[in-house]
């Protein structure tokens, strides 16, 4: 938001005359966060207003915003919250980026193409040091559900400003559906006799240091067995090509480039159940979550070295969820796991278990929001408010979650009216001052 001299001298006069006649001098600006809803028909993006008190949401001035894409398929925020990119488009696909201004609009920056001929974009994730933003694609031009892959990733470097380089390409099996990326862990130890921390250097492929490593991992569910990307709620009929796995890369944070797990291919990695269609990594980067839309479960993995990024999977997994789950997120101090399900219209919530990575169902789970839910996301200020793109109904429903429990109840209002065929929805926190109410 820009003000004028006129604008700036007015707010000075009317704030001497609170002090003058003993009114709080104190501003305060009530807004927690913003969210954003991207319609899939018609590609607009509803915005939001988060009060702090009530969780409630006013669409704020402008909103709709209009954008350049046909077919959203989903959205994802820059870390320092400046920044969404929307994905979209089938045969010409794009990412429409667009920043935040400090009253929450939205001003659209560019829309550049996935790289050569990659069609179909999914999903999309950011590193943890918002240097590159990562798109699953479905199929190169040519290949269709029954003549499938590959699929692949396009990796665009992010520049200082949020606008976007060059893109690169890594072909990645036949269907993928869902990426995430791993913050780095340190494993490193302090010297013996000595109580320093550890000196931990963040390693690209290939790289050394002298005392421990850091890794990042980018992560890919490859459904190989896939349906229509674009049919909720509804198989289509499949083509199976392989069993659905998880494939693993380690990042190259100087390049963004990406080296395959040792030991997996570009088809072949650790199991990913019968359907898969969302991932996501706890922010400790120790644990891996995948949910499986056929056979309504979540899948929980180790990250057991974190030098290679290999996984494993949990003992206690799987863990199960409604039905059709669409969508898993992780509220910022890592405590709780919400899923959204399409087809049972709620959203499931666990409780995480840090030392072993089980889930656990909370009181109160199975929250209930509007139909067709397809993306979750817990606002980043206070961490309280939890929000879902309810696809069918044209809505966003908001719920209040508990610090202690993790259990849902419903905001005040609890469902906002969207654009049509809200497919994906992200949030973001008004200002860095917001940002300090969450405590890991």
């Amino acid at each position: 938001m820009k003000f004028n001299t006129f604008s700036r001298t007015a707010k000075a006069v009317a704030l001497s005359l609170a002090i003058g006649l003993g009114t709080t001098a104190c501003y305060r600006d009530y807004t927690a966060a913003y969210v954003y809803a991207v319609s899939n028909s018609s590609a607009l993006v509803n915005a939001y207003a988060v009060d702090f008190q009530s969780g409630v949401l006013t669409q704020i001035s402008g909103s709709p915003f209009a954008t350049n894409l046909t077919n959203a398929s989903t959205a994802i925020a820059a870390p320092n919250g400046k920044t969404i990119y929307i994905i979209g488009g089938s045969q010409n696909a794009n990412v429409e980026v667009m920043s935040v201004g400090s009253d929450g609009k939205l001003f659209g920056e560019a829309t550049p193409n996935l790289p050569g001929s990659a069609t179909t974009p999914t999903a999309a994730a950011i590193d943890s040091a918002g240097a590159f933003l990562y798109v699953a694609y479905t199929f190169e031009a040519g290949f269709t559900p029954v003549s499938p892959g590959p699929g692949g990733i396009a990796i665009f470097p992010i520049n200082a400003d949020g606008t976007l380089g060059t893109p690169t390409n890594v072909n990645v099996g036949f269907a993928p559906v869902a990426i995430a990326t791993a913050a780095p862990t340190c494993t490193a130890t302090p010297a013996v006799g000595t109580n320093s921390a550890p000196n931990c250097v963040i390693l690209g492929s290939g790289s050394a240091t002298n005392n421990g490593t850091s890794q990042s991992f980018v992560y890919v569910v490859d459904a190989e067995t896939t349906e229509t990307p674009t049919t909720l709620g509804v198989a289509a009929t499949p083509v199976t090509v392989g069993p659905p796995s998880i494939l693993g890369f380690v990042e190259n944070p100087t390049t963004g480039g990406l080296t395959q797990i040792a030991g997996t291919n570009s088809v072949n990695g650790f199991n990913a159940g019968v359907s898969p269609s969302a991932i996501v990594v706890d922010p400790t980067g120790k644990y891996v979550y995948v949910t499986d839309r056929a056979q309504n479960e979540i899948f929980g993995y180790q990250i057991a070295n974190t030098t290679t990024g290999a996984l494993t999977g949990l003992v206690s997994s799987p863990f199960a969820t409604g039905q059709f789950p669409m969508a898993i997120t992780i509220e910022p101090r890592g405590k709780y796991v919400y899923v959204a399900n399409f087809n049972s219209s709620t959203v499931s919530s666990y409780s995480l278990t840090l030392s072993n990575g089980s889930l656990g169902s909370t009181a109160g789970s199975n929250f209930a929001t509007q139909t067709g839910p397809t993306c979750v996301t817990v606002e980043p200020a206070l961490g309280i408010y939890l929000y879902t793109s309810n696809f069918l109904s044209g809505s966003i429903s908001g719920g209040q979650l508990s610090p202690n429990t993790g259990a849902l109840s419903a905001v005040a209002t609890s469902f906002f009216p969207s654009a049509a065929q809200p497919i994906c929805l992200v949030s973001v926190p008004n200002g860095a001052h917001a940002s300090q109410e969450v405590q890991p």
